[in-house]
């Protein structure tokens, strides 16, 4: 609870005007809606990314000789036979140094520099860190571990010398622990991908002073390390991993002799699979803000290759770059972070701003995703984001969530209805065991039907049944003198189990002040089932917003941090249904865990369905 807030609300509630205290009648959902004449959104939608298509994105036409070269390496064919047939194969050595534009963890780096590799907030001593693979390491440090990503919070920790003699010796208990290619999640297409492209992008750093001794022994790495690549790219889990191993690859014929052959190999692969991986929109198809990011982290770093090696890039990367940023962009709150959507905590303001820069792409928000399935209205000081498409499908997804018409809203930098997120980070400061809880619909500001979720949650990040069609509608409205943006969206994913489908309509203001929505239950055939089935709409709550229920047990009182007072209120005749507070949690961009508080309305409803109308205001 935040010092103060519980005088705060009891002022307000005294302070408020008599008619303030009860909602405005919500009105019938079903009845006409006039559009308005102007849209409330102020963020136009992206016209360069609408006029960008996924058929662009094939192997570049580089003529017969070119294409004979990718087809010879694909089957095994040396590349230095293929790049210079007449003379001895070149010296091991790189041919460029790579000027990275991506800032890594500063905190977490200089805590590399005193022994502790610190992940999701949470820190191991490197000498008890166990470098073999497998290991029992939990996910977020083998990501860490075995993908070499530290290598970049430790070069913005220091200048280059002083971080040699950690990054030497990181990379030489990794060596010695895995002294050629194994099993395990180190010889991961995805894992090996991250790995190369971290050894070509900060080599310098580790041969730098007295590292020079490892400089054979990371050539040589680098190498087998590619080649691996070169035959296993293909066998990767999904289409993420596998970009992640073909940048690797191209990145290794940018910087390594004799590699031409290769990197016609890579750009043809890697044009290929972000084809595949990209929805027509510009969203990655695991529908995973943190993969959109990375995405964006791998393209950017590619690119640095690119001019380390004087080589100007295919301009298909640079069509996805201007693709991939509107759309998480999209994704944007109130305080300049990201929401908590598929896994994903909330990417913070300056990490997600140094990202934007390192891509290089200069763009507004995506409000209007199809595909991405994301949708945005900005008004006044308001961002409202709606989950308004199914799920991935299993074989893109990889930290699914069963989220759908669940939505987050903010107002000014304060965030007032959030989901939970940070099952991706599950494994740090998120406790492993709670990661599937953090993926189902409870944890989401959504409605939940007899404690099920509306798709099935499996282990490591996979999904079941459930959701499979969500049909969405969005306008502009206006009722009396008011203005509005109107969203309204469908989803069957109860309709299997329990004969309903969820039907959310949710209509924020243009003033940004005053979110109406209901939630309605409609049988899913002709006729609907008999009896009562329970039923829980939760609203959780942002951080540093303290909630209490009203006397008559139809609302609750919300006070933020800079002492502005809302209230929730149910409207129409919800029956029994009881409105309380209850605990939550919330998982922020760093991936530490916070207790917050979630409103939840809970009761019965009778399985022919139900409407269950409710208003968010700002009060004074």
């Amino acid at each position: 609870m935040i010092e103060g807030h519980s005088d705060l609300l009891s002022a307000a509630r005294e302070d408020a005007p008599e008619e303030e205290q009860v909602a405005l009648p919500l009105g019938d959902a079903d009845e006409p809606l006039v559009k308005a004449s102007a849209e409330s959104e102020v963020e136009a939608e992206i016209e360069p990314a609408r006029a960008l298509v996924l058929s662009d994105f094939h192997p570049p036409r580089s003529g017969p000789i070119h294409s004979a070269m990718r087809w010879a390496y694909k089957l095994g064919v040396p590349g230095p036979v293929l790049s210079s047939p007449l003379r001895k194969p070149a010296k091991p050595r790189l041919l460029g140094t790579v000027k990275s534009a991506l800032d890594g963890n500063r905190r977490a780096g200089m805590a590399l520099r005193t022994g502790q590799m610190m992940v999701g907030g949470l820190k191991l001593p490197l000498d008890k860190l166990d470098f073999r693979s497998p290991s029992k390491l939990t996910p977020p440090f083998i990501r860490a571990v075995h993908g070499f990503t530290w290598m970049r919070d430790l070069a913005a920790s220091a200048p280059r010398a002083q971080c040699a003699s950690t990054a030497g010796d990181i990379f030489s208990s990794w060596l010695k622990a895995n002294p050629k290619p194994g099993k395990g999640p180190a010889w991961t297409v995805e894992l090996a991908g991250l790995r190369l492209l971290n050894w070509l992008v900060h080599a310098p750093m580790v041969l730098t002073g007295d590292g020079e001794r490892f400089k054979h022994k990371m050539l040589e790495a680098i190498e087998i390390n590619a080649r691996w690549l070169d035959r296993h790219v293909g066998g990767a889990d999904d289409r993420f991993a596998q970009a992640a191993g073909w940048c690797g690859i191209v990145a290794a014929g940018l910087l390594l002799p004799d590699g031409k052959a290769r990197r016609l190999f890579g750009e043809a692969g890697l044009l290929r699979t972000l084809g595949e991986m990209v929805g027509e929109d510009g969203g990655v198809l695991s529908r995973c803000p943190a993969a959109q990011a990375e995405a964006i982290a791998l393209l950017s770093e590619l690119r640095a290759c690119y001019a380390a090696a004087g080589r100007d890039q295919p301009a298909a990367l640079d069509t996805m770059l201007a693709l991939l940023v509107p759309a998480l962009l999209g994704l944007r709150m109130g305080d300049r972070g990201l929401g908590s959507w598929q896994g994903s905590s909330a990417m913070g303001e300056a990490e997600l701003d140094a990202l934007i820069a390192a891509s290089g792409v200069r763009t507004r928000p995506l409000v209007e995703a199809d595909q991405w399935g994301y949708q945005r209205i900005r008004t006044g000081d308001a961002v409202l984001v709606f989950d308004a498409a199914p799920p991935p499908k299993p074989r893109h997804a990889r930290h699914a969530c069963a989220s759908t018409l669940a939505f987050e809203y903010s107002h000014g930098p304060h965030r007032i209805i959030v989901n939970c997120g940070g099952s991706a980070l599950a494994g740090a400061q998120v406790p492993a065991r709670i990661e599937q809880g953090l993926r189902g619909t409870s944890a989401h500001s959504t409605l939940v039907l007899d404690d099920a979720n509306s798709t099935a949650i499996l282990l490591h990040g996979q999904i079941g049944k459930g959701v499979e069609e969500v049909d969405f509608s969005r306008d502009s409205v206006t009722q009396g003198s008011k203005g509005a943006a109107r969203l309204e969206a469908a989803h069957n994913g109860y309709a299997a189990r329990f004969g309903l489908v969820h039907r959310r309509i949710l209509m924020l203001s243009d003033e940004g002040t005053e979110l109406r929505g209901e939630d309605v239950l409609e049988p899913s055939g002709r006729k609907g089932k008999r009896g009562k089935i329970g039923f829980a709409m939760r609203f959780h709550l942002g951080l540093g917003a303290e909630a209490q229920p009203t006397e008559d047990g139809r609302g609750v009182h919300i006070a933020l941090p800079d002492a502005s007072y809302w209230q929730f209120r149910l409207g129409g005749d919800i029956g029994d249904a009881n409105c309380s507070v209850e605990d939550s949690i919330w998982v922020d961009g760093q991936g530490r865990p916070h207790a917050t508080q979630q409103i939840v309305v809970d009761g019965l409803t009778a399985r022919s369905g139900g409407r269950f109308p409710w208003l968010l205001k700002r009060m004074g």
